[in-house]
């Protein structure tokens, strides 16, 4: 699953002892393990090779140059959501040819910049998106390939936050609008409307979504294929899960199982397809390092008041989602055979893992089972490489985390610790 283990009493990503990168870096710190990213890129290419892909891995889930750089030598394309990531992914070396760009609120200024570049594919979202795409490509005499996002109106059965594929969301038009959409702009010269695209939410843990949206946009391209338009491309999109320490999640090859027999027919006679895994590739590729401040007891909870909070991982805040939290060098009869077997509770305290924000909702866990812990041992919270990074603010004017990539016996850092000058850097 990863590359991170426990050698002895201590934790190691790869090679490296992860206490030498605190003791060199800092805390709170992001450490990503580049075996576990190309192991997990693989794994992905190799289960759908059949059907040979264009794999655009989301920068929206961890934008690192460090870690862009990497996926993009082994082969992967990039799914963008707005120009700064248009920016990071041709800054990380991938061309634009494997760029798709998707986003309901894209600025005049973003879509000239993808037009520039010569992107792959614009994923359209609505009439007057596609309207003022066309506008723009018509005044700078260019054409530009377009996709249509389609909700399949199918139940991801994920939090309500990220369930994308609903009628009521506010991605995309409806299956019923899809065929007004194309009569409408189909052929337009200079915006070519030539593909389909979907995402329905993320993490899903089903492939049974995926089925249903993939057969409802098949259903889709072959009526529109019978009226003459060109629907080339179908986008499926990601969402695929990573496991959360929870022993949930199927692997690539059983999301490709179910996937790739629905779309092989058509492949055969040239749609080409392209996946946003970027959940799937990234989450266990990466832990958050923190370290504990204070302990303290209030009523019958006990605090472990850490140096990472909201402002660092938000998923648990805002998306009341697991992480499995452990110290990085335990006593022996606390380290963990396998981290997915629920623990021997004897010996463990109960504790809500919180960070130094001023908001009640700061906490990286609650009531949660641990070894007892004291000020300065140092924490991992595990499975944090995706959304944790891109989703870290500066919230009481606290610095943004440093971010290191390790490569078996060394590692490097691709994203130095802000100071707080950094903080005013923009500021008259």
């Amino acid at each position: 699953m990863d590359h991170f283990h426990y050698t002895g009493d201590r934790l190691h990503c790869e090679s490296i002892d992860v206490a030498a990168i605190a003791d060199a870096v800092g805390t709170p710190t992001y450490v990503y393990s580049t075996a576990t990213l190309t192991e997990h890129y693989r794994r992905i290419a190799d289960a759908f090779r059949a059907i040979d892909p264009l794999i655009c891995y989301s920068v929206k889930s961890c934008g690192n140059l460090g870690v862009c750089r990497t996926l993009g030598a082994l082969g992967a394309g990039m799914d963008v959501v707005s120009g700064g990531e248009i920016f990071r992914a041709r800054r990380a070396g991938v061309p634009a040819s494997k760029l798709v760009y998707a986003g309901v609120g894209k600025t005049d200024a973003e879509i000239r910049e993808a037009l520039r570049e010569g992107i792959f594919l614009l994923n359209v979202e609505s009439e007057a998106e596609f309207e003022n795409t066309a506008r723009l490509a018509r005044e700078m005499n260019v054409q530009c390939r377009c996709a249509l996002r389609v909700n399949p109106d199918v139940d991801p059965k994920t939090h309500r936050y990220t369930s994308t594929g609903r009628k009521e969301t506010k991605f995309g038009v409806d299956i019923e609008r899809a065929r007004a959409f194309f009569r409408a702009y189909g052929r337009d010269p200079h915006a070519r409307l030539v593909g389909l695209h979907l995402h329905i939410g993320s993490p899903i843990y089903d492939t049974a979504p995926y089925v249903s949206a993939i057969t409802k946009a098949l259903a889709l391209r072959d009526e529109l294929l019978t009226e003459g338009f060109e629907v080339s491309v179908l986008d499926i999109g990601g969402g695929f899960a990573a496991d959360y320490e929870t022993g949930r999640s199927p692997d690539a090859a059983t999301y490709a199982a179910a996937i790739v027999p629905l779309l092989a027919p058509a492949v055969a006679t040239g749609l080409r397809i392209v996946l946003e895994p970027g959940r799937a590739i990234i989450a266990n590729a990466g832990i958050l390092l923190t370290r504990v401040q204070y302990v303290k007891q209030s009523g019958e909870k006990t605090f472990a008041i850490c140096d990472a909070g909201m402002n660092t991982l938000l998923r648990p805040s805002h998306y009341e989602a697991f992480h499995f939290i452990w110290p990085t060098a335990p006593a022996p009869a606390f380290v963990p055979a396998r981290r997915t077997e629920k623990p021997d509770m004897q010996g463990l305290v109960m504790h809500d893992v919180v960070g130094p924000i001023c908001e009640t909702g700061d906490f990286l866990a609650l009531d949660r089972a641990m070894p007892p812990v004291a000020r300065g041992d140092l924490l991992a919270v595990f499975t944090a490489g995706a959304y944790g990074m891109s989703m870290a603010s500066r919230y009481n004017s606290v610095p943004l985390p440093a971010e290191v990539l390790v490569h078996g016996d060394r590692f490097e850092v691709v994203r130095r610790r802000e100071t707080y000058a950094d903080l005013v850097a923009h500021e008259a």
